[in-house]
């Protein structure tokens, strides 16, 4: 990292993040593993690859959000009462049981993990995705979990 500066400017999110893509780059390399782990700015990524595209010295910007995300979660070192580590967490553990997604016990997963009184407040909003078929309790797996769960393993980092 050259200091440049090009991730930040062209950032679509960067004035919503508590630090910059350039200042978690630097925090990152200077060991400030707790307060990069901490920030909002990892979980703020769009995942638009714009940094990464603008980056003057070819830094994969994006892959270290990811990266970072990852280790927050493993660690458990994250905003506290942010959903956002919550639903990502909740996803891959419904995916990885299930094979696929299910927008209904996702959500109501996430949010019984991390605000369940925000749960009632979208309570009237889910029944009416329900009545008009935009969402459904209904829940389907694919066949051989098992072994989707054994390849999921597989890819993760270090064996961890």
């Amino acid at each position: 990292c050259i200091q440049c500066g090009n991730c930040s400017g062209i950032c679509p999110l960067s004035i919503y993040m508590d630090y910059t893509p350039r200042r978690i780059i630097a925090m990152t390399r200077e060991g400030f593993k707790k307060e990069v782990l901490s920030s909002r700015t990892i979980w703020l990524c769009a995942s638009c690859y714009a940094c990464t595209v603008h980056c003057p010295a070819n830094i994969k910007i994006t892959d270290i959000m990811y990266a970072l995300k990852r280790k927050a979660i493993r660690e458990k070192v994250y905003p506290r009462g942010f959903t956002i580590p919550i639903l990502a967490k909740t996803f891959y553990e419904w995916v990885k049981s299930k094979g696929r997604s299910s927008e209904s016990w996702i959500v109501l997963n996430t949010y019984l993990r991390s605000s369940p009184l925000k749960l009632l407040g979208m309570a009237s909003l889910g029944l009416k995705l329900m009545r008009k078929g935009r969402m459904s309790w209904k829940s389907e797996n694919i066949k051989n979990t098992r072994e989707f769960a054994v390849m999921l393993d597989s890819l993760k980092e270090d064996g961890k």
